[in-house]
C-alpha cells in the first residue's frame, strides 16, 4: 500500500493557489489558478490531500472489489483506475468522507470540489444512488467526467462511454458540472492534431439531441493540451453554439511527456479567457506557460461572447 501511495503521489499538482475557494469571486475570474490532486483512489492519500492546500480532487471510479472482500462476492463502485479492480476506498466512503470535511471545513477556502471520472458506462449507472444519497451536490462543486465521444488522432483504441445512457443517468444527478469529452491518443512523438469539425459537431449534436442544452447543465469540456492548441477556431465554435443554453468552460489537460505547442496553447487560454479555462497540467507545463504574463493581451482581448458574431 506504501508503493501505492508513493505512486499517486506523483500525480498530486502542488501549483501554488493565488486565488481563494472555487466559488469566491476571484477564483471564478481566472480559473487558471485552481489546484488539483489527480487519481485520489486510495484512503491514505485522500487524507494527504484532504489536509493540503489542493482546491479540487479528481478520482476514479470503476466497477470492482474492497481489498477486505477477500470472496470477491460484493462487486461495488471503488476508487480505482482501470485495470485495477481492486482498492481500499469505496466511492460510498470517498464521498462521505469530503462531505464530512467540507460541512466543517471553518473557511470557504478550504472546502474542495470533486471530479468523479467514470471509466465504463456500468461504474456510473451503479454509482447515481450512492452519490444522491452520500453528497450534496447542491453545496459543493461536483462534476462528473466521461469521454463520451471518440475524437483525435486516429483514435480506435479507446472506447467511449455511451453518450445516451450517460446523459440519462446524469439527469438524475440534477444540476451536477458534465465534465464531457472525447477519447484522444497522443504522446511526446505527437505534433499533428486537432479536434475536427465532425468531432465538435458531433458534440454539439448530442448534447442536443439529449436536451441537456434545454436543462441548462453546466459543460465543462475536458481538452488534451497538445491537441487544443491547434483547435482554436472549432473550440470557439463549440462555445458559441451552446453559450446561451449552457455555462460552458474549458479544461486543459495534458499527461506527463505530451508534446505540447506552448504558445499556442497560451494563445488558447487567452483566447478563451481565464474566466473560462481551468488548467490541469504537470507542472512543468503550467509554468512554461506563464499564465501571469498576458503576452496575448492586445491580441486576444476581444471576447469570446464577441467572437461568436463570427459563426
Amino acid at each position: 500500500m506504501e508503493n501505492m501511495f508513493h505512486s499517486f503521489i506523483t500525480y498530486l499538482v502542488l501549483v501554488l493557489a493565488l486565488g481563494g475557494s472555487i466559488g469566491s469571486a476571484s477564483a471564478k475570474t481566472n480559473l487558471t489558478k485552481v489546484t488539483w490532486a489527480h487519481a485520489v483512489n486510495d484512503a491514505e492519500f485522500l487524507t494527504r490531500v484532504l489536509d493540503s492546500d489542493i482546491q479540487f480532487i479528481e478520482a476514479d471510479i470503476s466497477l470492482g472489489y474492497l481489498i477486505e472482500d477477500v470472496t470477491k462476492e460484493n462487486e461495488i463502485p471503488i476508487m480505482a483506475h482501470p485495470p485495477a479492480v481492486e482498492s481500499n476506498l469505496s466511492l460510498e466512503t470517498f464521498l462521505k468522507r469530503i462531505l464530512k470535511f467540507n460541512r466543517e471545513a471553518n473557511v470557504a477556502s478550504k472546502v474542495k470540489g470533486i471530479k468523479l471520472d467514470f471509466k465504463s458506462i456500468g461504474a456510473f449507472e451503479r454509482s447515481i444512488g450512492i452519490i444522491r444519497t452520500s453528497y450534496d451536490m447542491a453545496k459543493f462543486d461536483t462534476w462528473i467526467n466521461a469521454d463520451i465521444l471518440p475524437g483525435p488522432v486516429d483514435n480506435t483504441a479507446n472506447v467511449p462511454v455511451d453518450p445516451t445512457r450517460f446523459f440519462t443517468a446524469a439527469r438524475r444527478l440534477g444540476k451536477a458540472t458534465l465534465s464531457i469529452g472525447w477519447t484522444t491518443r497522443w504522446g511526446a512523438d505527437f505534433t499533428d492534431g486537432s479536434y475536427s469539425d465532425a468531432q465538435v459537431d458531433a458534440m454539439i449534436n448530442v448534447i442536443r439531441a439529449n436536451d441537456i442544452d434545454k436543462v441548462g447543465n453546466a459543460i465543462t469540456f475536458p481538452v488534451r493540451a497538445g491537441i487544443v492548441a491547434n483547435s482554436v477556431t472549432n473550440m470557439i465554435r463549440l462555445f458559441c453554439a451552446l453559450k446561451d443554453t449552457n455555462d460552458v468552460t474549458f479544461t486543459i489537460w495534458s499527461s506527463a511527456g505530451d508534446a505540447v505547442d506552448v504558445e499556442k496553447l497560451r494563445e488558447f487560454i487567452f483566447t478563451t479567457g481565464l474566466d473560462r479555462t481551468y488548467v490541469d497540467v504537470p507542472d512543468d507545463l503550467h509554468e512554461k506557460l506563464h499564465l501571469d504574463k498576458t503576452a496575448f493581451e492586445n491580441t486576444c482581448k476581444k471576447t469570446m461572447q464577441a467572437r461568436c458574431v463570427d459563426y
